[in-house]
């Protein structure tokens, strides 16, 4: 069973901080995340954070676009040592909301490139992996009452995209892959919208163009996961409920379980994960404390 070893608040100077992700660069801790006034309805920024120990954490930069919600941040590290942060644009229209996926890149977490969007207008490309020097990952296309489709895309450089697969998987929305070390993809997907419900997984040998699926038995919010050095997986998400709570699930090609709870409540979830010095550290944002603010865990997996 996993244990909880620790868990600090390591941001709350937005109004409203949410949607993280986490990374090791260069011996640092890097943290990304959301600040603006509210979940959705505004122009949210983009603050990254770093820290040399897990303690004392320090703003690095504060990236905005102007009349840009900029939303659900991912960052990586890039097979030549760059930083890359991948955004969720959102864009209001008079015909709704547009999103755009863009990216930038840094050397130091301090200086960041110029955006440069990577996949055509309403893709929404939520997370990519780094796999044999091509980033992978899959788009969200659709919004509001459309029925969302989801899109495979790689890509060599971080921001030429080519389209590898149109999936079949019904009402398709946020999506991580994670590849073993056999070369094989791994998929955990969020459903909402139209014909949305409970979760799906799914995995796939190269060329990644044939998907087998099966649905778990928990809607997510906000999937990730990672796969250990001898294959066992852990997932996190949002685990919905009478009080919703950013859980660990263990899982496996057939089913997700939870395991554990973080302290956590009210609007949640969206971790980061990352392995560490025989550790899993999860950044996470929640509102059970005043607002929502940023949060740190550690956990010791065990068996």
């Amino acid at each position: 069973m996993p244990k909880l070893i620790a868990a600090q608040r390591i941001w709350d100077r937005g109004a409203y901080n949410c949607f993280t992700d986490l990374c090791r660069h260069r011996d640092r801790w890097v943290c990304v995340f959301r600040e603006g006034v509210a979940h959705a309805g505004d122009i949210g920024s983009v603050r990254v954070i770093v820290s040399d120990d897990a303690e004392q954490w320090q703003s690095a930069a504060f990236l905005e676009r102007d009349g840009v919600d900029l939303r659900d941040p991912k960052v990586c590290v890039t097979p030549d040592g760059r930083l890359m942060l991948l955004v969720g644009g959102a864009i209001d229209t008079p015909d709704g909301v547009l999103h755009r996926s863009i990216v930038s890149f840094s050397e130091d977490a301090q200086s960041w490139t110029p955006w440069v969007q990577v996949t055509p207008d309403g893709h929404w490309l939520w997370r990519v992996t780094w796999h044999r020097g091509r980033a992978y990952g899959v788009s969200k296309l659709g919004d509001g009452d459309t029925p969302k489709r989801g899109f495979l895309w790689q890509s060599e450089d971080g921001v030429v995209h080519e389209l590898v697969h149109e999936f079949e998987v019904p009402a398709m929305s946020e999506t991580t892959l994670r590849f073993t070390e056999a070369g094989e993809a791994i998929s955990l997907t969020r459903r909402t919208g139209p014909g949305g419900g409970n979760g799906w997984g799914g995995s796939a040998a190269p060329p990644y163009t044939s998907w087998s699926w099966h649905e778990t038995d928990y809607p997510f919010g906000g999937p990730n996961f990672v796969i250990m050095p001898d294959g066992a997986m852990w997932a996190t998400s949002r685990l919905y409920g009478e009080q919703a709570r950013t859980a660990l699930f263990r899982m496996t090609r057939e089913a997700i379980d939870p395991e554990l709870l973080l302290p956590s409540g009210g609007d949640t979830s969206y971790a980061g994960m990352v392995l560490h010095e025989g550790l899993l550290w999860m950044s996470y944002y929640s509102g059970h404390e005043e607002k929502p603010c940023i949060y740190l865990a550690r956990v010791a997996l065990g068996g």
